[in-house]
C-alpha cells in the first residue's frame, strides 16, 4: 500500500481515530440493524442496578424498533461517510502530487535551492501562474527551452479543481507547465504553421519542487499545427489526471 499512500499530504494519519469511531458505530449499528432487542439487552447490563430491571420494561414496541433500526442505518452510513471523506482526501491529494511530478516537480528541491516541498502539494507543489500569461516578444537571443504540454480539449484535467489560482476550464485550450521561478518569462507566439513557447531567460530554469500552469488560449483551432521550442524541438505532449474512484479503491485493496 506504501506506494499509493506516499503523497505528501498524508491524511491518513487521520485514519486511526476515524478507525475507532467506525468500529464503535458498527459495534452498535450492526447489531442493532439485527434485532435492536439485543443492544437494548445488553446496554441494560451496564446500568447501575441491572438486576432491579423490569425486564417487560426493557422490551422494546414494534415503533421503537423501527426507530432504532433507522438510527443504526444512519450511523451506518455516517461511518462509510468517514472512510469515503477520507479516501476523497487522499485520492485529492495523491492526484496533484502525481501531476506535479508529471509536469517536472521534484519530490525533495536539490543542494543549494532552500524551498521545502509542502504537505499540501494541491497548494505549492501545482498551481495556476498568478503573473503572467505567455505573451510578449523574446528578448533574449538564446532563450530556454519548454518541456511540456497538456490539451485541455473535452477531458478536461480534474486536478485543476483543486489547485490553487486554477486555470478556469473556459480560460485556455492548453496548459503550458514550467518551474515557478520561470512563469513570468514564458512566452508563446501563435504562427499560422506552428506554436512556438520558450523560457525569455538566458539561464536554465532551476530544478524546482514547484510548477506554475499557463492556461493559453489559441486565436485557432491547433489543427495539424506543432508546438516546438527552442531549435525546433517538439513539446511532448502529456495527460496526467486525478485516478478514477475505481482506480484508487483498487490501489488501496492491493498496495499498487
Amino acid at each position: 500500500m506504501a506506494p499509493y499512500l506516499a503523497a505528501v499530504r498524508n491524511y491518513w494519519s487521520l485514519l486511526p481515530a476515524i478507525a475507532v469511531a467506525v468500529v464503535l458505530i458498527l459495534l452498535y449499528a450492526v447489531p442493532t440493524l439485527i434485532n435492536p432487542q439485543w443492544t437494548t439487552t445488553v446496554l441494560g447490563l451496564f446500568k447501575q442496578h441491572p438486576e432491579d430491571a423490569d425486564p417487560a420494561g426493557q422490551r422494546l414496541s414494534p415503533k421503537r424498533i423501527q426507530s432504532r433500526r433507522m438510527l443504526a442505518g444512519l450511523l451506518v452510513v455516517v461511518a462509510l461517510a468517514l472512510v469515503g471523506f477520507n479516501i476523497s482526501l487522499n485520492r485529492e491529494a495523491n492526484g496533484c502530487y502525481q501531476a506535479a511530478t508529471a509536469w517536472g516537480a521534484v519530490e525533495a528541491p536539490p543542494e543549494g535551492n532552500k524551498k521545502r516541498t509542502s504537505d499540501d502539494p494541491c497548494i505549492t507543489m501545482i498551481y495556476g501562474t498568478f503573473i503572467g500569461d505567455g505573451t510578449g516578444t523574446v528578448g533574449q537571443d538564446k532563450p530556454q527551452p519548454v518541456e511540456t504540454y497538456q490539451l485541455m480539449g473535452d477531458k478536461k484535467p480534474k486536478y485543476l479543481k483543486w489547485i490553487q489560482n486554477r486555470p478556469s476550464y473556459d480560460d485556455g485550450d492548453l496548459l503550458i507547465g514550467v518551474e515557478a521561478d520561470c512563469a513570468l518569462d514564458l512566452k508563446v507566439e501563435q504562427l499560422e504553421d506552428k506554436i512556438t513557447a520558450v523560457v525569455d531567460r538566458a539561464q536554465p530554469c532551476p530544478v524546482d519542487d514547484e510548477i506554475s500552469l499557463t492556461a493559453i488560449k489559441l486565436k485557432e483551432p491547433l489543427g495539424d499545427r506543432k508546438l516546438v521550442t527552442v531549435d525546433g524541438k517538439e513539446l511532448r505532449q502529456i495527460n496526467p489526471d486525478m485516478d478514477s474512484w475505481p482506480t484508487v479503491l483498487k490501489k488501496l485493496i492491493t498496495g499498487g
